[in-house]
Parts: structure tokens; C-alpha cells; sequence
């Protein structure tokens, strides 16, 4: 007999059948189920990480109460970041993407930017998304040049999104996706529907939770019976108490308006909770998605470790950042907010009902709250899924970023920064490069991330943050001192995560440059002991980048090819199966 759980409109096993031979018959190679790391820490909490092999950065998590459900939801999850390219949101794709028949999707359209002027297009968007996104006006239309295409001459691509309101197709540019949505609000589903209110539900979960969270609202207890009635979830529960955690549920529906639980996990001794809030319009279905994302994926020494008792209560709202809390379902929340007495009463819900009825109820909560929603559904993997935009409800990061902190900001200096390990310059083009570098970019930015680089694990480049980059063009350009200031930044900034032969190396350089400084000593004098400190291929690597013969030792340098990253390659060749699915479906 095949396994139904309540919210899917099939079998589990039909599911998994389904969703492993599109995978397949698309080209993707997942691990085996086998070689899978399964995670089942407490009884009927299930989770289990799936990897692409042919492309190992690609990463997916699933969780449930059965090994079925999680290794489902895995597979859905891999096959949704799939079907709306959300794992490529954050990598250029190179010049022979940017360049051919499309980019992203066949129905893309594009917008040319006068440079002369540089505004966005009246064309795109719509006027309340318009006054949205850019409230103060200073959005430039090369703000909105999409990262993975970094095409400015074609201009500012755009996916077409339904409004749900009147069902109008509105032009939404990719960058902005990209920059404030990422992965909320994409789903896949064995329906359309299915996938639609599951997306709904991750979008709810996360505002309600970020709201409570930034306004400290105190939620009341759920009464024992109605998590009780659940012999599983009574079960994981008892199972968490018996590790010496107290766990407990409380209505996080701010009154009833929205469906949503939450779970909380606490030690004694610690003021702070570790909690999950999960929606969904079944309340069966919503505690039972709270209590697997509490655990998803963590041991039970993970879970205590993040709930030392060391963690102090004002700590919750210190460390409070709306980008991290909003990216996830789950967080750190003062005791207080739980402990106190509530003026809410607990609500009661159940809505039991088709995927399609649960759907509109959702919308119908978001419309009566003001909030409008933008479909893009995607079938051309041969299965339903979507991504839904919620202005107000689903941006990972306030509109202002796409000024402050855009994606696409190394766009410009993309090919310049990949040849600077091949570049030979004078004193004065380093130094106006360490300028610009300066000028543009915080310290801590990883030049992997703004470059839209996949990089190779332990490769150099993993690890580079701008500060180290300053350091190796003041190097290269022989301002020794300023190499200096930014050598010891490096080592005190990234110690934990340099490989041991660069920390090696720019321990040395530390050395090597306050003994190169030094007008009193000898170099010559030294060098044994140095090679005794460090060996001697280090030592040759530093001093030959004092005196000028090597520079932006350990980098490798690129073109906009990409051809000369291993990992990067990997992630375009995944790329590249996307773009034959999505050719087959557009004939």
C-alpha cells in the first residue's frame, strides 16, 4: 500500500519515483540514496541532504517525518531551485551565455539602458512595484543589470510574473530577484497548486516570524492537547525532553489573521529559546513542519550548542539582522517573548481541503492585508513549480540594497580583477587600483561573491576578501607598508579560514615585511631562519613578492570565460542542461 500524507496530491512514493526520473532523464546525477547523509536524531523527524555529483556545489536539504518524506522534499527542493535557476542566482554565466539566444528563459525580455541617462525603463515593473523598489528615486538602470548576464549592451533583462489582483503580466527584472528574493517563495509541487501553496506558506511563515521577532511579541502557549493529538509529534517531543530540552508550542497566528505555529527549544539555564515557525492552512500540517525545521539537518549536540547557557537575552535582539532571519524559518528568540503572559488567546484552524482551496485562502489573507502577489509558474522540467513575489511580505533584504549593495556592483571590474594575477603594471596603475578597490568595496567582501565565481574549495581564491586583495596590489605596486597593514589584516581576519599554506605564507609576509622595513637588518642575515620558520618554497614565494618577481601569489588569473576555474565550469555545464530543457520546452 502506497504512503499518503496529508497537503501532497500523491502517493510519496509515486513522488519520489516522479521526481528522480526527470532528474535523471535531464542529466542531473544525484547521489545515491545510499551514499545520502541522513540525519533521524529524535523519532519521526527525518532530514537528508542531496548533491548533485557532477556538480557538487549543488546542494539541497529535505526534511519529514518518514525517510520517504524527507528524501521527497529533497528531491523537490533540488528539482525547485532547478526549475527557476536559483542555483545560479549568485554566478555570472559567462560571455556565451550573456550573448546567446537567451539567458535566462525564452520568454525573457529585454530593455535597453541609455547610458546618457541611465533610468530604468517606464516599461518595466508596474507603478506601485516602481514606487516600491524605488522609493527616493536614485535607481539607475545599470542597478538593474542582472548579475549572471553582466550584459550591458543588452540592457536590463526581465520574467514575466502574473499579478494575482487582475492577472496582468508584469515585466520583473532579474536583478531584483536576485538581490532581495533568492530562494523565498520558490516551490515545486506534484500540482501546480500544490507547489503555489507551498511557496505561500514559506513566504507567511517567515514575515510572521521576522514581525514577531523585530517587534517582540509574546505568543501564547498552545494548550498540550493540540500538539498531543499527534502520537508522532507527542513522541519527537518526549524524545527531545528526555535529552533535557524543554520544547513547547505556542500560536504565532497574531491572533488568529495567519496560520502559523511555532516550536520552541530551550536548555535550562540558557534565556534564549531556539525556535521554528512553520504555515500552512492544516494546523496538523503546520506543527509538524515546525518540528522537523527545528531539527532539520542538526544533531543533538548541535542543538545544545546552540543553546549554551553562555547565550545571554538581550543577545536575541543584539544579533538581530532582518537578512539572516528572514533567509530561514528558524532562529534564536528571548525567552521572554514566551515565557511572559500573552493578551493573544490561541487560535484554532484546519483547513483540510484541496490544494487549489488552500491557495486561494492564503491569497485571500495576503489581499486582505494589502499584499499583492506575482506568479512565474515553471513546468519545463515536467514538474510543477514556482516562484511567488510578495512586495512586502517576501524580500531576504530591504530595498535599499539594490543602491547600497547590489549583486552586480564588480560588474564593471569583473575582467580587470580576474587578470590581475596575469597584469603587469606600474606603481602608479596599482596604486589608482587599490583606490578604486577601496572606494567601492568593504573589506570583509568575499571577491569570489562579488565576481559571481564559483570558487574551488581550498583554492586561494575561496578565501579572498578585499582587504587581502589591497594588501596584494599594494604589494605588487611596492608600498610596502601599506602590504603590511593589510597582511596583518588578512591574518587576523581569516586564520580560521585560510588553508595551512596560506596562513603559512602571509605569517611570513608579516615577518618578511617588518624585516624588509627594518633599516637595522639584514635580510641576507635572516633567511635561514626564516626558511627554518616557514620553508623554504614560502619564504621564495614572499620575499620574490617584496622584490617584484611574483604577485597575487596562489591566484590563478581568469578571463570572462571562466575557463580557468574548475568549479565554476562544473556549475555551467549544470547550466548548460537547464538551457537544453528549456529549448525542447519552447518547441
Amino acid at each position: 500500500m502506497k504512503t499518503q500524507i496529508p497537503g501532497k496530491n500523491a502517493a510519496l512514493e509515486d513522488t519520489i519515483e516522479r521526481f528522480q526520473s526527470q532528474l535523471k532523464a535531464l542529466g542531473f546525477n544525484l547521489s545515491s540514496i545510499d551514499n545520502a547523509s541522513w540525519h533521524n536524531p529524535i523519532p519521526n523527524v527525518w532530514s537528508v541532504q542531496v548533491q548533485d555529483i557532477d556538480a557538487p556545489m549543488n546542494v539541497t536539504i529535505g526534511k519529514g517525518t518518514t525517510q520517504q518524506a524527507a528524501l521527497a522534499s529533497a528531491l523537490g527542493k533540488h528539482l525547485e531551485r532547478l526549475a527557476t535557476n536559483d542555483f545560479y542566482a549568485n554566478h555570472y554565466l559567462g560571455a556565451a551565455v550573456a550573448n546567446g539566444e537567451f539567458v535566462h528563459y525564452p520568454n525573457e525580455q529585454w530593455f535597453p539602458i541609455d547610458l546618457e541617462e541611465n533610468l530604468p525603463p517606464e516599461t518595466i515593473l508596474d507603478e506601485h512595484l516602481t514606487q516600491f523598489y524605488d522609493p527616493t528615486l536614485e535607481l539607475l538602470g545599470t542597478d538593474l543589470i542582472d548579475l549572471q548576464s553582466s550584459n550591458m549592451a543588452r540592457g536590463i533583462c526581465t520574467l514575466p510574473f502574473e499579478r494575482q489582483s487582475d492577472k496582468q503580466v508584469i515585466n520583473m527584472p532579474v536583478n531584483i530577484i536576485g538581490n532581495l528574493y533568492v530562494s523565498n517563495g520558490i516551490a515545486a509541487g506534484n500540482t501546480l497548486f500544490e507547489a503555489r501553496t507551498h511557496a505561500l506558506c514559506e513566504i507567511i511563515e517567515r514575515h510572521i516570524k521576522h514581525r514577531i521577532l523585530a517587534q517582540s511579541i509574546d505568543l501564547p502557549a498552545l494548550p498540550e492537547r493540540r500538539f498531543n493529538h499527534s502520537a508522532s509529534i507527542k513522541e519527537s517531543f518526549d524524545a527531545l525532553k528526555a535529552h533535557g530540552f524543554s520544547v513547547n508550542g505556542y500560536d504565532a497566528s497574531l491572533g488568529g489573521k495567519y496560520p502559523v505555529v511555532c516550536v520552541a527549544l530551550g536548555l535550562q539555564g540558557c534565556n534564549m529559546y531556539f525556535a521554528s515557525f512553520a504555515a500552512h492552512p492544516s494546523f496538523e500540517i503546520a506543527l509538524e513542519r515546525a518540528v522537523t525545521e527545528l531539527v532539520q539537518g542538526q544533531s543533538i549536540d548541535d542543538l545544545k550548542a546552540l543553546l549554551s547557557p553562555s547565550l545571554q537575552s538581550e543577545g536575541a535582539n543584539e544579533d538581530f539582522t532582518p537578512e539572516i532571519q528572514l533567509a530561514e524559518s528558524t532562529g534564536l528568540i528571548a525567552s521572554a517573548q514566551l515565557d511572559s503572559e500573552s493578551e493573544m488567546e490561541p487560535a484554532a484552524w484546519d483547513l483540510s481541503d484541496t490544494s487549489e482551496a488552500q491557495f486561494n485562502h492564503l491569497m485571500g489573507l495576503l489581499q486582505a492585508a494589502g499584499a499583492d502577489a506575482y506568479i512565474a509558474d515553471y513546468d519545463h522540467l515536467g514538474v510543477d513549480c514556482c516562484r511567488i513575489i510578495v512586495p512586502g511580505w517576501s524580500e531576504i533584504a530591504p530595498v535599499e540594497e539594490l543602491i547600497e549593495a547590489n549583486n552586480n556592483a564588480a560588474l564593471e571590474l569583473r575582467e580587470v580583477l580576474l587578470a590581475l594575477p596575469a597584469i603587469e603594471w606600474d606603481a602608479e596603475q596599482y596604486a589608482e587600483m587599490f583606490h578604486i578597490v577601496e572606494e567601492e568595496f568593504d573589506d570583509d567582501t568575499l571577491l569570489h561573491k562579488l565576481l559571481g565565481m564559483e570558487a574551488q574549495v581550498g583554492d586561494a581564491w575561496q578565501t579572498l576578501r578585499v582587504g587581502e586583495l589591497k594588501g596584494l596590489i599594494a604589494l605588487a605596486g611596492g608600498d610596502l607598508e601599506l602590504a603590511l597593514e593589510f597582511a596583518n589584516w588578512s591574518v587576523a581576519y581569516n586564520a580560521s579560514t585560510y588553508s595551512a599554506e596560506r596562513l603559512n605564507f602571509f605569517r611570513c609576509l608579516v615577518d618578511s615585511l617588518q624585516l624588509a622595513l627594518d633599516e637595522e637588518r639584514d635580510p641576507a642575515t635572516c633567511k635561514a631562519d626564516f626558511e627554518r620558520a616557514f620553508g623554504n618554497d614560502i619564504v621564495a614565494a614572499t620575499w620574490g613578492s617584496i622584490e617584484g618577481s611574483i604577485h597575487f601569489y596562489g591566484l590563478t588569473a581568469g578571463d570572462l570565460t571562466m575557463s580557468q576555474f574548475p568549479a565554476h565550469q562544473q556549475l555551467l555545464q549544470s547550466y548548460q542542461k537547464l538551457q537544453v530543457a528549456k529549448k525542447a520546452e519552447q518547441r
